[in-house]
């Protein structure tokens, strides 16, 4: 038990920081989950899973013994979130995957690429609500993580709770915008990661912002590419 309790605990010392190696490697599962939904894998839904039971450790250090830091209910709510999100969309892209990988009329070629989900644009009504659910959910959450005593501001951690659950629900749907939530989860969450001392978070989020931008672009070019392939198709059959 003292070794794993020394794993568990184990920290690297960067500065005058103390990193927990537990904060890093749940973070690097949350990186090549992204890298993973970037490409379209359906395997980065369970790597992503792996990362928010790490991380739920991390930002409830209390329940583990760690009190040098605040306790992040919207870090650590989120984390139980994604796993129900997560499952979700594992099923969804698990369906949409073995939909193109159907034997096509022929009977012998399968369906080309087996991607695991079709990049689209949110519609109108879909933008709105993704905008109102991201405001009003932030402004009810606020009063309730504060009487859970999360940490000030609080508003600020259920931006990113909100953010997270929004843009999680949205790559399981494959709207192109989730990518840009992201983003507003990123910009509001460095300044409050930092400023709490989770210092490994906060810097993958840095890192997250640059990326989520690429991977918005990387969707779109994909969306245009499937759209004109399908009108190619449609013009061959008229």
């Amino acid at each position: 038990m003292d070794a794993i309790r020394a794993l568990f605990d184990a920290t690297l010392t960067i500065g005058d920081q103390q990193l927990l190696w537990r904060e890093i490697i749940g973070n690097l599962f949350g990186l090549a989950s992204a890298l993973g939904g970037m490409s379209r894998k359906v395997w980065a839904w369970p790597v992503g899973i792996v990362g928010n039971l790490v991380l739920f450790t991390v930002f409830m250090g209390s329940w583990f013994g760690d009190t040098s830091r605040a306790d992040m209910l919207g870090q650590a709510g989120r984390q139980v979130m994604f796993l129900a999100v997560s499952i979700y969309g594992w099923v969804q892209w698990r369906r949409t995957q073995r939909a193109d990988l159907e034997v096509r009329a022929d009977g012998k070629i399968p369906a080309e690429g087996g991607a695991a989900v079709h990049p689209r644009w949110a519609s109108g009504p879909q933008r709105v609500g993704i905008v109102v659910a991201l405001v009003g959910g932030t402004l009810l959450l606020t009063p309730l993580f504060r009487a859970l005593g999360s940490y000030e501001p609080v508003w600020a951690d259920a931006w990113i709770f909100m953010g997270s659950l929004i843009a999680t629900y949205g790559m399981a749907k494959g709207w192109v915008e989730f990518w840009l939530v992201w983003v507003a989860v990123d910009v509001v969450g460095v300044p409050l990661l930092l400023s709490a001392g989770y210092w490994a978070t906060a810097s993958m989020y840095v890192f997250y912002g640059a990326f989520t931008l690429v991977g918005f672009f990387v969707w779109w070019r994909i969306h245009r590419r499937e759209q004109a392939e399908a009108a190619a198709r449609a013009s061959l059959t008229t």
